[in-house]
């Protein structure tokens, strides 16, 4: 095999929803296993080292390079996956999109409820972003993994549900996180985010420039060094960084964005994802009684999986029935595959663990805490969802089967 073959491999395995999700498991392990041993102390002094550009006021720590800056990339693909989707895709009318549109809402009120309901007059209330939101690729890789004869249109209502769930984790962070506005700072974000989507159009297939036959590659670097200072305008505007990822991904042409996703995807699962579960996941486990714990963590514990799996059925058979009544039209997913879909939403991970990162910024143990609860409560979403979808996967073949014996009779 060649090296460019092994090279082609290795990206088609890192594009894989199932080795995506299993490298982002073992990094969280690994990164909560060594917080808990001897050099802890030491992975965690490594990470706080601060990387400064005085002549720009610049300072960033290692985990917030991580968590602010190379998690962007991520957004990026999400913002983009989300604009093909209102396009193109399963979202791109109101018939489509309501269904997702409704469970996905039950999927963020109930699990928010819930936290607030268990942390009411504790002074934790802050948290309730936290259990919200869903890891699409982790999601997708449990369904992968354990859903072979899962039919097309399960995946694809989980996929649109995703999406609409990873625009509300959007609008949370850009709204409810965002802190001392340097509205000139956004100003300049703005600017370099507008020549980053004009110079995108050069690049589509059929533009002038590529036409004329141009070389593409100054208009690739170009956008790069805009799509970098995109992204520190929008961190010193106050705004939190990760939004200067989604803005990117939304105002960048189609298909130029569509490249830009198949050559960042294999890096930002391979990556960007474990490095920031790993960073996340760092956190030493409290010598603590359960009862020491405080609310937040019970909070979350409850809310990400149990809240998720209500939310997301019941909104989702409700929704079901309106649409068909108003609509003439709903969905095709039983009331057992809404229960799977809900059951893998409970999977917040990623997401859930940036959430926990910014609602207690302010105190470190509960963010611990907070940690420790999404990667618990996410276990256990993965745990029943991996069970709920193997069920229907094995009732979905046995029902093939039957059908191809009829055929065959």
């Amino acid at each position: 095999m060649t090296p460019a073959q092994k090279e082609t491999l290795l990206m088609g395995i890192l594009r894989s929803e199932r080795h995506a999700a299993l490298l982002l498991l073992l990094a969280a392990v690994l990164g909560l296993v060594l917080a808990n041993t001897a050099i802890g102390p030491e992975l965690n002094s490594f990470t706080a080292l601060s990387l400064d550009i005085p002549w720009l006021d610049f300072h960033l720590s290692i985990d917030r390079l991580v968590s602010d800056g190379l998690l962007a990339i991520f957004f990026f693909i999400v913002a983009v996956e989300l604009k093909r989707e209102l396009v193109i895709g399963e979202l791109n009318g109101i018939g489509k999109a309501a269904l997702p549109a409704i469970a996905a809402l039950g999927g963020v009120v109930v699990p928010a409820g819930i936290y607030l309901l268990l942390t009411a007059r504790s002074g934790l209330e802050s948290g309730w972003p936290v259990p919200t939101a869903t890891d699409i690729a982790f999601a997708l890789g449990v369904l992968a993994v354990f859903g072979r004869g899962i039919p097309t249109r399960v995946r694809v209502f989980l996929m649109a549900l995703a999406v609409l769930d990873d625009l509300v984790a959007i609008l949370i962070i850009a709204f409810f996180f965002t802190v001392d506005v340097q509205f000139a700072s956004i100003g300049l974000a703005a600017v370099a985010a507008t020549i980053f989507a004009a110079l995108s159009r050069l690049v589509k297939p059929r533009s002038t420039w590529v036409l004329s036959r141009r070389p593409q590659w100054p208009i690739i670097v170009a956008m790069v060094v805009l799509g970098l200072l995109t992204w520190f305008f929008t961190y010193q505007s106050g705004v939190h960084a990760t939004v200067a990822g989604v803005v990117l991904g939304l105002v960048v042409a189609r298909r130029p964005g569509g490249r830009a996703v198949h050559v960042l995807e294999p890096y930002s699962n391979g990556i960007v994802l474990p490095l920031f579960a790993f960073s996340a996941a760092m956190v030493t486990i409290p010598a603590v009684s359960p009862t020491e714990l405080s609310p937040a963590f019970w909070a979350i514990l409850v809310a990400l999986p149990v809240g998720k799996l209500i939310g997301i059925t019941l909104a989702g058979w409700l929704g079901g029935l309106a649409v068909r009544r108003r609509m003439g039209t709903g969905t095709a997913l039983t009331l057992s595959d809404l229960a799977v879909v809900a059951a893998l939403g409970g999977i917040g991970f990623t997401v859930s663990l940036l959430m926990n990162e910014l609602a207690f910024a302010s105190d470190q143990g509960i963010a611990d805490e907070g940690t420790l609860a999404v990667l618990l409560g996410s276990a256990v979403a993965i745990v029943v969802s991996g069970f709920l979808v193997g069920w229907r996967a094995a009732g979905y073949r046995r029902l093939a089967k039957a059908r191809a014996a009829l055929d065959a009779v």
